[in-house]
């Protein structure tokens, strides 16, 4: 008798950096449930999300495909309905993919009535997903669970995310007004771990569940209750990445100085007034701690899930894939928040447990890993075609302690700043929407970002300005490097834009070339 697929959960955590884990050697976090997983399973140590904020980061997470195909530029751009997800493609496997969280996919507008309230909101359910609890912003589902806890929630979103003695003119660790047993991501574990009780194992008549989880920390607003707000001290951990000023941050680049100038304090702090750039050094490393703590939180609650699918019975029978949309800037270059082109916003986590792959167990992985690839991973490990136009690749052989002879040997993500409702950025830099972005191919060493409308490039050399703060792009000694990353943006490009129905050929025959790059539904 076959044996039946594995179960699987996907857990995003929502602006979580690929360094601020105990697994990966941060030297201050704290992690352990983390690390069990991956002690258990794969580490990617170099993994990176493809593009911000988080619309367009989860559109290349669930479709495996590259912004310049998914075009997904910004929250609120909607996804194409011709492009596959992980989601329906889990459901033609046999799955039923239950979401709990969100998703943030905007829908396609032409599948829908002008009036559609589903058109009012960025904040739209991947297609395929059966939706067992939502969590949008406005985290009203939430806010009403507190109620009935018999806590205060009538202060709403944000505001309830404020210390309990209020907000004054600096940082405050003091807790807010629910506990450790009631944060946004303890509700979430709550009700998958009910939905869980509620499935049948496949030996009592049950199907191999497919479950996201999808958890807005460690995403501002920066509080976390006790003990985890005083869990870290403000004064440990490693210096910020920046130059000596915000000002000479801001004068390295047009975008930085448009970026710097427009951060302000409430969208990180609610009820604080004022830039984000005016914050002290001991106010940028007290919000750390608190993001650290929403870190150490987060993964109190991952150890809740790893306990309830044991006890269920399913831990061996469960593939657990657990990253980030984006990451984080915190204080590097005087910034919070994501987007932009440093590695800070980018670099994510990437565990992945496939328990019929002990071998694997406790491996980390140093290649250059993108979160396009774990739809394909995905779709492998359930043997599964994976469609050939598919700009990710399958991580199967690094599990199978096998890595590839050819793997890529540089990260890629993008960034598009446009503002379709507002237009702000078009009218500060005097472009297009079409030319307000930026790509990047990060290497070992070098790291090139091209922009468009003409702002100017940048260089970095990785091995002696890790912290990249020496742009060489307009050095006349390093004119070679740069057009040689130039080139290799422009090949990846090239070799990467849309190959839905590329990759196939209408012939006497019938349809040549790959059938896997045919839509999956």
């Amino acid at each position: 008798m076959a044996r039946p697929n594995p179960n699987v959960l996907l857990i995003t955590c929502d602006q979580w950096r690929g360094d601020s884990l105990s697994a990966a050697g941060h030297p201050v976090v704290r992690t352990p449930n983390t690390d069990a997983l991956a002690a258990e399973g794969v580490l990617f140590r170099r993994h990176f999300g493809g593009a911000a904020p988080c619309s367009p980061a989860r559109a290349c997470l669930y479709t495996g495909l590259y912004q310049m195909n998914n075009r997904v530029c910004r929250n609120g751009s909607p996804l194409d309905r011709r492009h596959g997800n992980i989601a329906l493609a889990a459901r033609a496997l046999g799955y039923d993919p239950t979401l709990f969280g969100y998703t943030d996919v905007s829908p396609d507008p032409r599948t829908r009535a002008p009036q559609d309230p589903l058109l009012r909101s960025y904040e739209g359910v991947l297609p395929g997903f059966t939706v067992c609890q939502l969590l949008p912003e406005h985290q009203k589902p939430w806010l009403s669970w507190l109620a009935a806890r018999g806590v205060d929630a009538s202060a709403g979103h944000p505001n309830i995310h404020r210390p309990l003695e209020g907000v004054g003119k600096t940082v405050s660790n003091r807790p807010p007004i629910y506990s450790a047993e009631e944060t946004p991501a303890a509700f979430i574990a709550g009700e998958f771990i009910r939905w869980l009780g509620e499935q049948d194992r496949p030996k009592d008549g049950g199907r191999p569940w497919f479950a996201h989880l999808s958890f807005i920390s460690p995403h501002p607003p920066f509080i976390v209750p006790e003990p985890y707000n005083t869990m870290y001290d403000p004064a440990d951990g490693p210096d910020f990445g920046r130059r000596k000023t915000w000002k000479h941050e801001a004068k390295a680049h047009p975008f930085l100085d448009y970026v710097i100038g427009r951060q302000k304090k409430g969208k990180f702090l609610p009820g604080m007034k004022g830039k984000v750039h005016d914050f002290s050094p001991e106010e940028f490393r007290a919000i750390r701690a608190l993001y650290w703590g929403m870190i150490s939180e987060t993964d109190a609650q991952l150890g809740r899930i790893w306990d309830a699918i044991k006890s269920k019975g399913d831990w061996d029978d469960t593939i657990i894939v657990l990253t980030s949309d984006h990451a984080e800037m915190m204080g590097d270059h005087f910034m919070l928040g994501k987007g932009g082109f440093f590695d800070q916003s980018f670099h994510i986590p990437l565990v992945i447990r496939d328990p019929r792959r002990r071998k694997a167990a406790g491996a980390i992985v140093d290649r250059f890993t993108e979160a396009v690839d774990v739809m394909p991973t995905l779709l492998d490990l359930l043997g599964a075609a994976v469609p050939a136009h598919l700009d990710g690749r399958s991580l199967q052989p690094f599990m199978d302690g096998k890595p590839p002879a050819a793997w890529r040997d540089a990260a890629h993500w993008e960034f598009d700043f446009r503002s379709i409702e507002k237009g702000s950025a078009e009218r500060h830099f005097g472009l297009k929407p079409q030319q307000c972005n930026l790509a990047v191919v990060r290497g070992e060493r070098w790291k090139y970002v091209h922009f468009g409308g003409g702002l100017a490039p940048l260089l970095y050399d990785l091995d002696n300005d890790p912290g990249e703060l020496n742009d060489l792009a307009g050095n006349p000694a390093y004119a070679s490097i740069r057009l040689e990353m130039a080139e290799r943006l422009l090949s990846w490009r090239a070799e990467h834009l849309d190959q839905s129905l590329a990759l196939s050929a209408l012939t006497e025959g019938g349809v040549a070339g790959s059938q896997a790059a045919l839509p999956l539904i």
